[in-house]
């Protein structure tokens, strides 16, 4: 399987960090339902990571949960201390993960060098014992023990 420029730089860190994983490739996932059938047969927790900002556009936060548990953002906004929180644009998410939409997850925090992003994890992500994201593109997904 090729190695695509945007998973370039995930790949070489945990390699170099020395962290085993599993790499899958799939059609491209714009979203968590749609990755249900692709992930079929791949033993791991498979996660949502939502790219949010509040009201004033000041903060951003990267809110990772399970892929079937539903958000409540006003929940999220009570949780982190902020006020009323939206989904970010492209043009942010570009800016703050280095990423497109769909494929957002942890691994873009590689790009935020100024650690601007501030990442909260689900609770029942505590149970997981693999965990899967996509390595900066969608069409790609590794599992890692969590």
């Amino acid at each position: 399987m090729e190695i695509l420029p945007e998973e370039q730089p995930v790949l070489a860190r945990l390699s170099q960090l020395a962290i085993a994983y599993e790499r899958y490739e799939h059609p491209p996932i714009a979203t968590g339902g749609e990755g249900l059938e692709h992930w079929a047969g791949i033993d791991a927790v498979h996660c949502k990571n939502l790219f949010l900002r509040n009201q004033k556009g000041t903060r951003h936060y990267l809110v990772i949960l399970p892929v079937e548990k539903r958000a409540d953002l006003r929940m999220v906004a009570d949780q982190v201390g902020d006020g009323k929180l939206s989904f970010a644009s492209a043009e942010r998410l570009k800016t703050y993960l280095g990423v497109t939409p769909g494929s957002v997850s942890p691994f873009g925090l590689i790009h935020d060098t100024a650690h601007h992003v501030r990442v909260f994890l689900d609770r029942d992500l505590k149970a997981a014992t693999r965990i899967s994201f996509h390595p900066n593109i969608n069409t790609r997904t590794l599992v890692l023990s969590f």
